[in-house]
């Protein structure tokens, strides 16, 4: 199964897309997670996606694009795969599109994560990284038990960058400008099934599978 997951940052999209690679056994693609390892690793495309990414702006198409095509092509999406965070623009999806009919395949379902931006904001502010092993807390919904420091390893958690309240109202007005419109995109083209995002995982997570059938 290929497969897209769509929403607006902090929708929940990372985590459904990890249960839902667990489920079918198959590779979960996240354009986030190579970004953040270049960041990490100080790569050149590392240093110029974290000029956007820290700005709550889209890193541009011609630093993804590439990325995503090299993946697909790898062994282990040949039973399909499930892309997060890429596409976010109609270009993308055209790109995505014909590339994958290269391949003589294409997406089978895009599922839509719909989350309110209030919740997102309230969610994502919220949000601390662990700065060594990077498991996720938030001050609301999943506190650490010392302030500020790491259940898993002791090591500090901070509020990264792009989680900071203002930069996730500018990654909303973004997302609503260039990504929101795949989701037309995706219904004219029959693919499009949505879910809306709870705030527990887990309701989140049976919607996903009761709408893919799995």
């Amino acid at each position: 199964m290929k497969l897209i997951l769509l929403g607006a940052p902090g929708a929940g999209k990372g985590t459904q897309a990890t249960k839902l690679s667990q489920k079918l056994s198959i590779p979960h693609i996240s354009t986030g997670d190579i970004f953040r390892n270049n960041i990490k690793n100080s790569t050149e495309l590392g240093k110029k996606a974290k000029e956007y990414i820290d700005k709550g702006m889209l890193v541009p198409d011609e630093l993804t694009i590439s990325i995503v095509k090299d993946r697909l092509m790898q062994d282990d999406c040949k039973n399909g795969f499930i892309l997060d965070g890429f596409p976010r623009t109609i270009p993308q999806a055209e790109y995505l599109e014909k590339a994958l009919n290269e391949m003589g395949t294409d997406i089978d379902h895009v599922v839509n994560v719909s989350v309110a931006d209030e919740e997102i904001i309230k969610r994502m502010s919220g949000r601390r990284v662990c700065t060594n092993c990077g498991a996720t807390f938030h001050t609301v919904f999943n506190p650490t038990k010392k302030d500020g420091i790491c259940d898993n390893c002791n090591a500090s958690v901070i509020q990264r960058d792009d989680d900071k309240e203002e930069t996730v109202i500018s990654r909303l007005k973004t997302y609503h400008e260039q990504t929101e419109p795949l989701i037309g995109f995706y219904s004219k083209r029959g693919k499009l099934l949505t879910v809306i995002g709870r705030e527990e995982i887990e309701e989140t997570s049976k919607a996903v599978i009761k709408v893919l059938g799995v």
